[in-house]
């Protein structure tokens, strides 16, 4: 229990002290901002303060950072430390600075961003890299619920039918992501999310205190400071990227410059960006620290980490009855509502890409209706090699944000070591898994032996690539 609450007080002093830094960095002055600017009554709306902060957690939040750190928490409390300092140092701060240089950009797609700052190159990569991303998660995030309905009616005996079935639920699920991803922002998503916002934190918060309350034990670092992993999966990185939102994630890249299009002034950056990724990170350690101590690491993997039948379980054992049906609504809205916003991303993103004017109703439902068909078809293959696809595409397209953010910060004169160094991090952490991942060069047959090298020279290859570039331009 210590630990835990060691580290939930370092992510509650890591807002109001590092996420202060990285504000003061950045420097928000009183600009007017794209939503005043350019409102349209689509996307570009001005919301209130409260609203921006419970609509981007929720945008981010999906399932993330609770199947994520469920399933990280098979490597034992060690995770803890990721979730914490991940979230602070590198989360959080790649959080702040897509939001606000996408604000800076008049509200453009985190590919049009990286583009401004990296270049017409990448510009294309990112691109691809993001709605391929966007569909991957919009998927995974109506194939989890979907079962998450299922497991919780199938528990209610007299419930039978086509409410117990996954493929209905799916059906469903992707016809609200098509009404909300075609709706103007502030119609659905700026009406529901609010009331889904409360809902996950105070699912969130019920699981915590029933597994401080229920006598349930948290495993303590140093004296569980190992790999506990029961067939020794490598922390390095195979922790990282599975517990993925739940310390840094570029899916967060795509879902700023939503609100980035409804900030009414640049100075609600640090709460609503930096304040929802810490949130995550809170959210994170709750659900790492619940599969410790009520699963343990053997009978998680035996139960497959996180998925819907461990969730529900843990909500059933920490809150009873009534607090099992808010905990099963909160987990269901979490990753519902942050498929819509993927999906919508995702459409704003071909838009932007082709220039195709959103105003228009019947040039929205164009883009709307193909992106839904793909997510469709995806839902169809095996949930768990998708949900790896997501994960390391995922924290790739962080790592690039990160990187786009050093350059944004080089070219301002400005400290722009506090992204370069997560960046580096990033860069080794993506370039290891990439290379002994089963799904990517492990199905070749390369091992930690080649992977682990080969992660350090790319990250040394990325820094020095920015290293020369901030040489040139300073030459120039």
């Amino acid at each position: 229990m210590i630990t835990f609450l060691v580290c939930l007080g370092l992510l509650i002093t890591g807002y109001l002290t590092y996420g202060t830094l990285v504000e003061n960095t950045f420097g928000p002055d009183d600009r007017e901002t794209p939503a005043i600017r350019i409102n349209d009554g689509v996307d570009y709306v001005v919301l209130p303060g409260w609203k921006l902060f419970l609509v981007q957690l929720l945008n981010i939040a999906g399932l993330g950072p609770i199947f994520g750190p469920l399933t990280g928490a098979i490597w034992g409390p060690i995770v803890f430390l990721w979730i914490t300092f991940g979230t602070i140092f590198a989360g959080g701060v790649h959080d702040y600075f897509s939001g606000m240089l996408s604000e800076r950009n008049d509200g453009a797609s985190i590919s049009e961003v990286t583009g401004t700052y990296l270049g017409p190159v990448m510009k294309n990569v990112m691109r691809v890299f993001a709605v391929v991303l966007l569909v991957l998660i919009g998927t995974v995030f109506a194939v989890g619920p979907a079962g998450l309905i299922v497991a919780l009616l199938g528990d209610v005996g007299s419930v039978g039918g086509l409410l117990v079935n996954k493929y209905f639920w799916l059906v469903v699920i992707l016809l609200y992501y098509l009404i909300a991803t075609f709706c103007p922002i502030d119609q659905i998503i700026g009406r529901i999310y609010p009331i889904f916002g409360i809902c996950l934190i105070i699912m969130a918060f019920g699981v915590g205190f029933g597994v401080l309350t229920k006598g349930y034990v948290i495993p303590e670092l140093p004296s569980h400071f190992y790999n506990m992993h029961p067939k020794g999966m490598p922390i390095w990185s195979f922790m990282f990227i599975t517990v993925a939102c739940g310390a840094i994630s570029g899916f967060h890249a795509t879902q700023s410059p939503l609100m980035a299009r409804c900030l009414k002034s640049e100075r609600q950056g640090h709460y609503v960006f930096y304040g929802a990724m810490v949130s995550e990170g809170i959210i994170a350690l709750i659900w790492a620290a619940a599969g410790c101590a009520i699963y343990g690491s053997a009978d998680l993997l035996a139960a497959g980490g996180g998925n819907p039948n461990t969730v529900y379980e843990i909500c059933k054992r920490t809150m009873g009855g009534a607090g099992v049906l808010l905990a099963m609504l909160g987990v269901i809205a979490c990753p519902i509502t942050s498929g819509d916003t993927a999906f919508r991303s995702a459409r704003l993103t071909i838009a932007d890409w082709f220039k195709i004017d959103q105003k228009d109703t019947k040039k929205r439902a164009m883009l709307t209706l193909p992106i839904l068909l793909a997510g469709a078809a995806i839902s169809q293959l095996d949930y768990s090699m998708v949900w790896r696809y997501f994960s390391w595409t995922n924290q790739t397209l962080a790592m690039i944000v990160l990187w786009a953010a050093s350059m944004y910060l080089f070219r301002e004169k400005k400290n722009y070591w506090i992204t370069v160094v997560p960046a580096t991090f990033m860069s080794a952490v993506s370039m290891t898994y990439f290379f002994c991942a089963p799904e990517c060069l492990g199905a070749l047959g390369f091992t930690t032996a080649v992977a682990y090298p080969a992660g350090i020279l790319f990250a040394v290859l990325f820094l020095g690539l920015f290293v020369r570039a901030t040489r040139k331009a300073v030459k120039a």
